[in-house]
């Protein structure tokens, strides 16, 4: 693995981001604002411009996070979010035949769980769960040493699942503090590092509704060791206790005394993931 060279293209709202990874690290990366609103051309032509930029005769493959679902035999892309015109992009196809490499396409929560699998806090792990919190709730699985996704790319989206009157996205990441409170995840955050209790409290109430969601998690995988990604992580002090209270209700206790979460402390994971896709192949 540490001698090939991927490239990992980690696509966001407003932005695409790739590196060149060798020997586990990120030797280059590029950043480039993508035309959101354009037409699906205009999009691939930021594509293009990353890759060419990166490539040479020692790349071996590319790998794709994509905020969408995937047909992951095709590499087709399904209504991609915040780029109205990608409504159906057979991506993988389209870069297979200009590039004449490998391509690998999967979504951005499964391309965190993997980047944590292969570089971050869960190497040398068999089974462990990637847990994405931030304006969403979303995550990737890996069983016995590889990223389960489903037949439709859609395990690991727990923050879909039913919960109270919404789902648990609603309740458990960043939107929370939107839909309860009207105010934004970067100002409840900075009002609670200053010493704002009514804020921590905040966090704390969150925190009840994510330990809830990680007992589903149990419930589902089973898992013994969960890493949670994104913004809202970094708030974890303020909502550690009530998260684990939940967590401590679990059914089955033993499984409690096994299970250990910790904080991802990967740069790039998202690109460090979509290389990652590649090696999950091997």
């Amino acid at each position: 693995m540490s001698e090939t060279k991927v490239i990992g293209i980690d696509l966001g709202a407003t932005n695409i981001r790739a590196g060149l990874v060798h020997e586990g690290n990120i030797h280059t990366i590029q950043s480039k604002r993508i035309k959101s609103e354009g037409t699906v051309e205009e999009v691939l032509a930021d594509f293009y411009l990353l890759i060419d930029t990166l490539l040479d005769n020692e790349v071996v493959a590319i790998g794709i996070g994509v905020p969408s679902v995937v047909d992951l035999a095709k590499g087709i892309v399904y209504d991609v979010q915040h780029i109205p015109s990608w409504k159906e992009v057979p991506l993988k196809e389209i870069l297979e035949k200009k590039y004449k490499l490998p391509v690998y396409v999967n979504n951005d929560a499964n391309c965190f769980a993997l980047g944590e699998f292969h570089f971050g806090k869960g190497r040398g792990k068999s089974d462990m769960i990637g847990l994405s919190i931030g304006t969403g709730l979303g995550g990737g699985a890996i069983v016995n040493k590889h990223l389960f996704a489903g037949s439709n790319c859609g395990a690991g989206e727990f923050g879909m699942v039913d919960y109270l009157d919404h789902n648990y996205e609603y309740y458990a990441s960043g939107q929370y503090f939107s839909h309860i409170y009207n105010l934004k995840g970067e100002e409840v955050f900075e009002r609670a590092k200053a010493g704002d209790k009514q804020a921590q409290q905040y966090y704390a109430e969150m925190g009840t509704h994510l330990g809830n969601a990680i007992k589903t998690i149990m419930y589902t995988y089973d898992a013994s060791f969960i890493v949670l990604g994104g913004s809202v992580r970094h708030a974890y002090p303020y909502f550690e206790k009530n998260m684990w209270a939940r967590i401590n209700t679990f059914a089955f206790g033993h499984s409690i005394t096994n299970l250990k979460i910790e904080l991802s402390e990967l740069e790039n994971a998202g690109i460090l993931g979509a290389a990652g896709l590649y090696y999950d192949q091997l």
